[in-house]
């Protein structure tokens, strides 16, 4: 097929690699001057495990191309991906001013266009957004009739940062969501390699199912924190409760995210709930549950300030600042909030984290990080050696094996480790060990 991909950020770059690599034809789509110099080159512009050797491949093949002309990059087009982001208002709804003007580039796009075009929102959005929002600026712009002259469906992304190729290959299942039935079959045919069950359903369906996945997802993590707290608390190993408790894949569905640990954050979870929890009040239902997360998920973050005051000292050395291991993605990371609160406190703080480079940093990554923490320029070390010499008090929110050789090799007896993610054990360290709930 011939598919264009608005929006080259996680979600858009890697699905316009892995549809390339399945033989599509691709052409990528954005407005930023500094993502489209590195994709021409073949290189990712975020940091994903095994994305640049499907970039590098694909646009040597001539299989993906890149530009910032809507127009163009529609009439060499039979179908449209639209991954542009959805972010947070300040009252929790979505942002959806980004997927308004990619619906109104594309709506233009179509006036000159004669054959008929599917246009597929693959961002999250609440439900009734594709239909409410998007469906009426196309036709607005273009003059044309859906099902006539275009059409429309929702193909929600179940990728995780970190993992995002292996689970475009191996997704718990595929939804589509479609006014016309034969669409959401066109748009299925781009993932007949991919082996999951393929589920067609109404758009505001499609819609709802991603946020439902979210919202569980979220949930699961808070549980296995609250229980995790109460078992510290009792002197139970959390770990070994939900080992046991995860091994009842019958009733407990799945171990995934059932790990007690530091708190969730990235762009989606966090994002997701507020708008799940929004679109509550905005039809006056209360959903306790779901509202308590966020309030519970900060106050992990809380927990772990308070924990490091505790111990009186002043030098800290923060392993990690991304949401999680193997991304760049600052967005509502709970470790920048954790260090944006020490700073706040007084703290004399360094940081580590290999793939976070103030160097590399760019768009709203670059933009986030400097309005949350003004002086990360001073305080962001590549040198994880320095940064152990440098503390009194060992943050662990994630470790790269050279960063964990650096602790192993430079820490002192006289030296604190609180570890966030159970990335050590006590019996290979010197100094005094904090695990947060273990």
């Amino acid at each position: 097929m011939r598919v264009s991909v608005f929006g080259l950020g996680y979600v858009g770059a890697v699905s316009a690699a892995c549809l390339a690599r399945e033989g599509h034809t691709v052409v990528g789509v954005d407005i930023d001057p500094y993502k489209l110099a590195l994709l021409r080159q073949g290189k990712a512009p975020i940091v994903e495990k095994d994305l640049e050797p499907y970039l590098k491949q694909a646009i040597e093949a001539g299989r993906l191309t890149v530009t910032d002309d809507a127009v163009e990059a529609i009439h060499a087009t039979d179908l449209s991906l639209l991954c542009v982001g959805t972010p947070s208002k300040e009252n929790g709804d979505l942002r959806t001013d980004h997927l308004e003007r990619v619906a109104k580039q594309i709506g233009e796009a179509l006036i000159t266009k004669p054959t008929y075009h599917i246009v597929v929102i693959r961002s999250t959005v609440l439900p009734g957004t594709t239909e409410e929002v998007v469906l009426p600026i196309l036709e607005e712009t273009s003059g044309k009739r859906v099902n006539e002259h275009f059409g429309l469906a929702v193909n929600p992304e179940f990728l995780r940062e970190g993992t995002a190729i292996a689970d475009f290959y191996d997704p718990p299942f595929t939804v589509v969501g479609a006014l016309c039935e034969s669409d959401a079959e066109q748009v299925a045919t781009l993932y007949e390699n991919v082996k999951a069950q393929l589920f067609l359903v109404s758009i505001r369906t499609a819609e709802m199912i991603k946020y439902a996945c979210n919202a569980f997802h979220a949930l699961k993590i808070t549980f296995a924190n609250e229980l995790g707290m109460l078992c510290k608390a009792e002197g139970i190993d959390s770990h070994e409760v939900m080992r046991v408790f995860c091994a009842d894949t019958k009733l407990n569905i799945s171990c995934k995210y059932l790990v007690p640990g530091f708190a969730f954050g990235g762009s989606c979870l966090p994002k997701d709930l507020r708008a799940l929890t929004y679109r509550a009040r905005a039809n006056d239902l209360q959903l306790p549950m779901l509202e308590a997360i966020l309030p519970s998920n900060r106050h992990q973050i809380e927990e772990v300030v308070r924990a490091i005051v505790r111990l009186r000292k002043r030098k800290v050395g923060l392993f990690g600042l991304s949401f999680k291991p193997g991304t760049d993605d600052l967005r509502e990371s709970p470790l920048v909030e954790l260090a944006e609160q020490l700073l706040g406190k007084g703290y004399r703080l360094l940081i580590h984290d290999p793939n976070v480079s103030y160097a590399a940093l760019h768009g709203s990554n670059k933009a986030f990080i400097e309005r949350e923490i003004p002086h990360i320029r001073e305080i962001l070390h590549e040198d994880a050696h320095a940064v152990v010499r440098h503390a009194e008090v060992l943050v662990i929110g994630h470790l790269s094996t050279a960063a964990r050789e650096a602790i192993l090799a430079e820490h002192s007896e006289n030296q604190v480790v609180v570890d966030l993610a159970r990335a050590l054990t006590p019996d290979e360290l010197r100094g005094r060990y904090v695990g947060l709930y273990w």
